[in-house]
């Protein structure tokens, strides 16, 4: 998603030094080369320097209500768990046996599950490890000379928790989720997040696109008027946007203007107010985008999380789930599932905008293309991309790479 195009000139955005000398030349601002999109050495060279060291959700700390509950995530070839344990803590481990290597933990269709036992058991050849990530038990340890427990614990990411969400980052260093979001905590605060549940099962939508292309769609607000027409009917042209180097920030209101589909008229008319929020965000869409790959959006009624998680040069999986207070009004039924039909529509429209990019990104015939003045959050992601990879800059691939 989703919904509204920049305006470079609008309070509150940091103009970047490259804008700032697009705007003193007649020369245009061009968005990234198409090889970035599809090439297996530059996506590898991603990994490394852009996705790994950034923080990635896992889940919210009450989908573990447990000790022994767990939630699976699977991010960059990194296989990584988070466990309620016997003291109530919430701890990141790697999902991997310090023997041989094999998968510990697998849980359901989501990667949820729980620990028999209130033990880590490896599969493969029995070796335990209790909740805070000890290893417990070995079969024949004696046969195993010189071996010490205490050093062959599980091994772990660096966690922190932000509004009762998990996150994990697989290198350190940078800043923590709560820095990066702190210009915004005071609109979050207001969702009393922390309280909230889930309000479905985590859903998992497989895109035969790079991640790229999914997170510059969400962050387009120029194709929103052309490609999402109900949308468009629903937020009428009531955009803000505040581009940043770590957040991008898009909202806006869902006034009734009589317009757009029967889900998104029904939407309006039948949103309740929700008591804990002022009146500025009660009827307000708010969407932050974490760079690189991290969306959540806010709503009256719901939040949720989108996460695009890269399987490939030219394959990305998104995964999502919706949280909300605890409300019976029928009006707020009414609202969530209106809510869930207007996104379905819209990412069935994204689907086939996506896959129309990535084909003529792979296409070898596109290069380059101009960016506008309002594509603000297109241009500071591409320059930000660009600052880390410099070979992103070039129009074809390095010498000596696979394209």
């Amino acid at each position: 998603m989703r919904m509204v195009s920049g305006n470079d000139r609008r309070p509150g955005h940091r103009a970047s030094a490259r804008e700032v000398a697009a705007d003193m030349s007649d020369a245009p601002v061009l968005g990234l080369p198409d090889w970035v999109y599809s090439d297996p050495d530059f996506y590898q060279r991603e990994l490394e320097k852009i996705l790994l060291p950034s923080w990635q959700v896992v889940c919210h700390e009450t989908d573990l209500p447990r000790a022994g509950d767990y939630q699976r995530l699977d991010f960059a070839g990194r296989p990584i768990i988070v466990v309620r344990g016997e003291d109530r803590r919430l701890r990141a481990f790697y999902n991997v046996c310090r023997h041989r290597a094999a998968r510990l933990l697998d849980g359901d269709d989501s990667g949820r599950g729980h620990c028999d036992r209130l033990r880590i058991i490896c599969p493969y050849h029995g070796w335990t490890y209790d909740l805070e990530g000890g290893l417990r038990g070995i079969p024949d340890r004696g046969d195993y000379a010189g071996l010490e427990l205490s050093r062959w614990g599980l091994k772990s990411p660096e966690i922190e928790i932000w509004q009762g969400f998990v996150f994990v980052r697989c290198r350190p260093g940078g800043p923590s989720v709560s820095r990066i979001m702190e210009p915004f905590e005071e609109i979050i605060a207001a969702y009393r997040i922390p309280e909230m549940t889930a309000l479905g099962r985590i859903t998992l939508r497989p895109r035969a696109v790079n991640w790229k292309t999914v997170v510059e769609n969400y962050a387009d607000g120029l194709h929103v008027p052309v490609a999402h027409p109900g949308l468009a009917a629903l937020c009428g042209d009531s955009y803000r946007l505040e581009a940043g180097e770590n957040v991008m920030h898009i909202s806006a209101e869902v006034a009734d203007r009589g317009v757009g589909s029967w889900s998104c008229r029904a939407y309006v008319r039948n949103l309740p107010d929700v008591d804990c929020l002022p009146s500025g965000l009660r009827r307000r869409w708010n969407y932050f985008l974490l760079w690189p790959n991290l969306a959540f959006d806010l709503y009256p009624d719901q939040i949720d999380f989108m996460q695009m998680l890269p399987l490939g040069p030219d394959r990305t999986l998104i995964r999502e789930i919706p949280y909300g207070h605890a409300d019976d009004r029928r009006e707020m039924r009414i609202a969530r599932y209106l809510n869930w039909r207007i996104n379905r529509v819209v990412n069935a429209e994204d689907r086939d905008l996506i896959e129309r990019v990535q084909d003529g990104m792979a296409s070898g015939v596109f290069g380059q293309g101009p960016l506008s003045r309002k594509e603000t959050c297109l241009r500071l992601m591409a320059e930000r991309l660009q600052r880390t990879l410099p070979e992103a800059r070039l129009p074809r691939p390095p010498a000596g790479r696979n394209p």
